[in-house]
């Protein structure tokens, strides 16, 4: 059992945790609690090490056994102190396991019906949100602009309540640019914005769409929506100012 937190690996760790320039050097990420572990091997995302407690293993001794008792998978299992468990996390309370997984290289999005373009996405537990709704209402893909936050920040991670792992996701350094290249293959691009005429419910989503989100506090930035084919509002009750972004999918 490991058990010291000075242990060179479970600072290095640690700082996956902390810092999205550890997570780019290294090409490693966090995959935090039961829940996400479930999706990540439902999914078949490789894992280069799992850290579990024994009061985990003890409680989840078939998923335990689903990575354990491979001899053929590469992952490295390790029994872990509570001590060292709770300094990796980056939640006040973990609940006994912690995964790294491997930055994949990215695939470039697909859309055939409807896709998602996020433009200067700040906080990350929004973007979390905003993945765990694209999923929900079976959305092709997303599309984020280079300057949004880390697409492997842990708090994304848990936002997401697993579903990052069943969202195709693309970091693009010039997001209009991609978007031109998709309304030359047929796909309307949707802006949303506060004073549009039209509201979300009078278009017709038949046609393959991106809609296109802005940054939370400035929206979407006038190249963008100079680049739009339409523009939606999505009304609000009286005394209502605004809602996050994520809301927008489940309307």
């Amino acid at each position: 059992m490991l058990t010291s937190t000075r242990n060179p690996l479970v600072k290095n760790l640690k700082q996956l945790g902390l810092s999205s320039k550890a997570r780019r050097t290294q090409q490693l990420f966090l995959v935090e609690g039961t829940h996400a572990l479930i999706e990540a091997i439902a999914t078949s995302y490789p894992l280069t090490t799992i850290c579990y407690t024994e009061n985990w293993r003890d409680t989840y001794p078939n998923l335990y056994a689903t990575f354990a008792s491979d001899t053929e998978c590469p992952t490295e299992c390790l029994l872990v102190s509570s001590e060292v468990l709770a300094a990796i996390a980056t939640t006040v309370n973990p609940d006994g396991v912690i995964a790294v997984a491997p930055m994949l290289g990215e695939q470039p999005v697909t859309i055939n019906k409807l896709g998602l373009a996020l433009e200067s996405i700040q906080d990350p537990g929004n973007l979390g949100a905003i993945i765990r709704s694209a999923v929900a209402v079976g959305i092709d893909g997303l599309l984020v602009s280079g300057d949004s936050v880390d697409l492997t920040h842990p708090k994304i991670l848990r936002a997401t309540a697993g579903q990052w792992f069943r969202c195709a996701m693309q970091s693009v350094a010039n997001l209009a640019g991609e978007i031109k290249k998709l309304q030359a293959q047929g796909i309307r691009a949707i802006a949303t914005l506060p004073d549009a005429k039209i509201t979300y419910w009078d278009l017709d989503f038949t046609q393959p769409s991106l809609i296109l989100l802005g940054n939370e506090g400035q929206g979407l930035s006038s190249e963008l929506i100079y680049l739009a084919d339409e523009a939606v509002n999505v009304p609000l009750s009286n005394g209502v100012e605004s809602f996050t972004l994520a809301k927008i999918l489940v309307f």
